[in-house]
């Protein structure tokens, strides 16, 4: 490989961020090379759109579904964060079986212990090695606006130390969780995240960029309990919370989509009674979800539902609503960035985020 391909995958990066945050560095980038709009993969979450990327193909063949699942087979509850779960094979995978050295740097730690297998080094800023530290310095707080900056500041020094034909840096979305696109810390947390992509790219001379976001992001003003609306029509459900993940201070385990677990109960009937409910913009059977959004079916519920604009699932026994709660796992978070620069990206289109993932394997790894 002549050139140093990075992919940026930056965690819940709405385009509306870009109506209203400084980016200059970005938009530079955009106008030497291109900058469009794509797809996300659904349900619109983390873990389902960053394996999707890097092994450039859809949830029915890698098989994550979710940041949680239900395993019907035993019954039991697990975050989707180890690599035991993907079932296809990954960029970092297909680089060393040509000989090609990696890098992944990750803000969350569950991202490096899902993505990482094959990579021939993975860092996260919560588990950062010491020489990576003292090059790179302290890692910032998980939840705070200068990690993202960190993530692509480590990126950098370690290419400085050592060369990787791939690259792929994956930040997380606590800022974007937080603040809205209007809101002044929106725009400190995308300068300085520019910032060090300017400095990136600036020490790569002939560097190959491609940038895109995993989700979009939305506020959310109203909190639907789905087995609570069953439960008066003698219907039992179990809900698992497709968004749910270790990092509860971002989202509160409430998002815009959600599987439904049915006993015995009738599929059929507990649809009609789900698509009567305000806030619900469509409930699938297992078969349909998988069908229309190409997910694996063993690793779905029987029942999916995505909420309308404002609208998150949860129970509001355990969790309280926040008031200025911005969340992501339905359509309304579908529409993702993508920007390319220093490549030869001619006659390559580019519709949905995990397209990132079909370039490197067709034209950097092919």
């Amino acid at each position: 490989m002549a050139q140093t391909t990075v992919i940026i995958m930056v965690d819940g990066f709405d385009p509306e961020y870009l109506d209203y945050c400084p980016t200059s560095n970005l938009r530079s980038l955009a106008k030497q090379g291109f900058m469009t709009e794509a797809r996300a993969m659904m349900p619109t979450v983390t873990n389902v759109n960053n394996v999707s990327l890097i092994t450039a193909s859809y949830p029915e063949v890698h098989g994550i579904t979710s940041n949680y699942w239900l395993n019907r087979q035993t019954g039991e509850e697990a975050y989707m964060e180890s690599g035991d779960y993907v079932l296809a094979e990954t960029m970092f995978q297909r680089a060393t079986k040509t000989g090609a050295r990696s890098l992944l740097v990750t803000a969350k730690d569950k991202l490096r212990r899902l993505l990482g297998d094959g990579a021939t080094l993975s860092v996260s800023s919560e588990e950062a090695p010491q020489w990576v530290v003292e090059g790179a310095g302290q890692p910032p707080p998980i939840y705070s606006l200068e990690v993202n900056e960190w993530v692509i500041d480590a990126g950098r020094y370690i290419l400085s130390q050592e060369h990787y034909d791939l690259v792929y840096l994956t930040t997380t979305d606590y800022a974007m969780h937080t603040y809205p696109p209007e809101d002044p810390e929106s725009s400190r947390h995308l300068a300085l995240l520019d910032e060090a992509i300017g400095r990136l790219v600036e020490s790569l001379p002939d560097v190959q960029l491609l940038l895109t976001a995993d989700h979009g992001m939305s506020s959310k003003d109203r909190l639907v309990h789905l087995p609570a609306e069953l439960a008066r029509h003698g219907i039992q459900a179990q809900a698992v919370p497709i968004i749910k993940d270790r990092y509860t201070v971002h989202h509160s385990n409430l998002g815009g989509c959600i599987y439904l677990y049915l006993g015995d109960g009738d599929i059929d009937q507990a649809l009609a009674v789900i698509r009567q409910i305000d806030g619900v913009d469509q409930a699938l059977n297992r078969e349909e979800a998988a069908k229309t959004f190409r997910l694996m079916p063993g690793r779905i519920g029987d029942i999916m539902v995505l909420g309308g604009p404002g609208v998150v699932f949860g129970d509001p026994e355990q969790v309280t609503l926040p008031p200025t709660l911005r969340s992501h796992g339905s359509l309304h978070e579908e529409r993702v960035p993508i920007i390319g620069y220093g490549g030869n990206f001619d006659g390559f289109e580019f519709k949905e985020n995990k397209d990132l993932g079909r370039f490197v394997f067709e034209r950097v790894l092919g």
